[in-house]
């Protein structure tokens, strides 16, 4: 008997708001020991729970296992935040942990940089390599790789591919080891692993001064999409507005550049996050000094910046959004609604900004499709806090991390010094007015090769997406009744229009 699943699809006359409210926290929690511990990554997991990774140098407290100096350290929670277990890895000298995804197999892949060459650590190149590793769903070390050459090779973001392998990108100095080039100072360095972790394919990119990847991800065409910042305007890059920009560079399934877009103006605009949009486009969120060029409105010091592309690059909209003092973009993803949540930090309490609790806090802001502000809230203490990573959950609602030094205002259990600090937020509070809803149903679920679905409007656009929002596959229904071809998706769990689906 097929296993039906109703779902509900909004019309182009349904008003889902008259006005947005910012959501409540529903729980947040402090994990760390007495000295510094930085979170970076969160991820929620396929049974409701969380994954959470960065890297720090405590003992105690929540953190068992320290080997020395700076450690990856990597915490599973459970839907309410308690810990399930917690891992830290690492060697004798610095080990620094930004990025981390949970994989088809429902266990983790990690990267980071890492100066070591003993304990967990195996094969380092020679000053910081980026260090890629492979965890079961336990949190325990299938396998590692240490990439890079004799000089800095520093790994920011790591993401599975539809083969079931993985593409990382960072920055580095080297030109030997697995890197064949390097066009000056550091360049964008994007690594193609198999599922085993063996380089398949690697690839400089950038100019002589310095460029360096922080954000990437596949796209629909099988290629990738890759932000960070250029100092440069020769070799790769193009366009240069003065100081670094914001560089965003698609490439093909091996590599090759197919555009390259400098964004920003003569003063600092660095990005951290890029995603693709289910209408087959680019946001990009970072932050700028700049007011002028391609950003207006600046409101002082850095502001949150927001870029929204088309498929080929060229800019369709950009916004500029903060106060008088220094606000930071960190962290974007396309909502279930089709528009933006960005967190990141902020020192202002004027502009856009209301509430702040002293010194930075986390600052979240909700924008619709066109990139007007919905809402915004402060989260924080009298300390500082600064937030990198967000994503919206299964039940609509958001949950973020990054680290906290205060233990008051919105914090409590701060263990000393920096903690991770996890936050959980609500749904949206919003006010329906009209509703003018079809149902369509899809089947079976789970599903091996052929997903059916049924009560389509024809032109209905489907959006295939993971659990980190990132699209894996669209198209435009012909007919009330489509298929889609799954048999090729590695197993585990997608979306499709927002409703969970698994792949067996």
């Amino acid at each position: 008997m097929m296993n039906k699943i109703i779902i509900f699809l909004l019309s182009s006359f349904f008003i889902v708001q008259l006005q947005a409210q910012a959501p409540e926290i529903e729980w947040q929690k402090s994990y760390g020991g007495s000295k510094a511990d930085w979170g970076k990554a969160i991820q929620q997991t396929t049974d409701g729970g969380y994954i959470v990774a960065g890297y720090g140098n405590s003992d105690d407290g929540d953190v068992t296992g320290h080997i020395r100096s700076l450690d990856f350290w990597i915490v599973k929670l459970n839907d309410v935040g308690n810990i399930e277990w917690q891992k830290s890895l690492g060697g004798s000298s610095m080990d620094i942990l930004r990025a981390i995804q949970q994989t088809f197999d429902g266990g983790y892949i990690i990267a980071g940089s890492s100066y070591s060459n003993d304990e967990d650590v195996s094969g380092n190149h020679g000053h910081f390599d980026y260090w890629i590793v492979k965890l079961n769903n336990s949190g325990n070390i299938e396998w590692q790789k240490s990439l890079g050459g004799s000089d800095a090779d520093e790994a920011y973001d790591i993401k599975q591919t539809t083969d079931g392998g993985y593409i990382v990108a960072g920055a580095s100095f080297s030109s030997d080891g697995d890197l064949n080039e390097n066009f000056g100072s550091s360049d964008y360095w994007i690594v193609k692993l198999n599922n085993l972790g063996n380089i398949e394919w690697q690839k400089s990119l950038g100019g002589s001064d310095s460029d360096a990847a922080r954000s990437i991800q596949q796209t629909v065409d099988g290629g990738f999409v890759v932000a960070g910042y250029s100092y440069s305007n020769d070799g790769d890059v193009s366009g240069n507005h003065g100081g670094i920009d914001f560089w965003v560079v698609k490439i093909d399934e091996l590599g090759s550049i197919e555009w390259q877009r400098a964004l920003g103006g003569t003063d600092s605009d660095s990005p951290r996050s890029i995603q693709q949009t289910v209408d087959g486009g680019f946001v990009v969120a970072g932050y700028s000094y700049s007011n002028d060029g391609d950003v207006s409105e600046n409101k002082g010091g850095g502001d949150y910046w927001i870029v929204k592309l088309d498929e080929l690059g060229n800019t369709q909209w950009q916004k500029a959004y903060g106060g008088s003092k220094d606000d930071w973009g960190n962290a974007i993803q396309q909502t279930l609604d089709g528009g933006y949540i960005v967190v990141g930090e902020s020192q202002s309490n004027d502009g856009d900004i209301t509430d702040n609790r002293g010194d930075f806090d986390y600052w979240i802001v909700k924008l619709n499709n066109s990139g007007n502000k919905e809402w915004q809230k402060s989260l924080g203490g009298s300390g500082p806090e600064h937030a990198d990573a967000i994503h919206q959950t299964l039940d609509g609602g958001y949950i973020m991390v990054g680290i906290s030094g205060s233990n008051d205002g919105d914090v409590s259990g701060n263990h000393g010094n920096y903690d991770y600090w996890v936050v959980k937020l609500g749904p949206d509070k919003l006010v329906v007015s009209e509703v003018d809803a079809v149902t369509f149903a899809i089947y079976p679920n789970p599903v091996k090769d052929i997903l059916t679905i049924e009560n389509l409007f024809p032109k209905t656009e489907l959006v295939i997406t993971n659990l980190n929002g990132e699209i894996i596959y669209k198209t435009t229904a012909k007919n009330t009744i489509e298929t889609i071809n799954v048999s090729h998706f590695s197993a585990g769990v997608y979306f499709i229009n927002g409703q969970k689906w698994i792949k067996k």
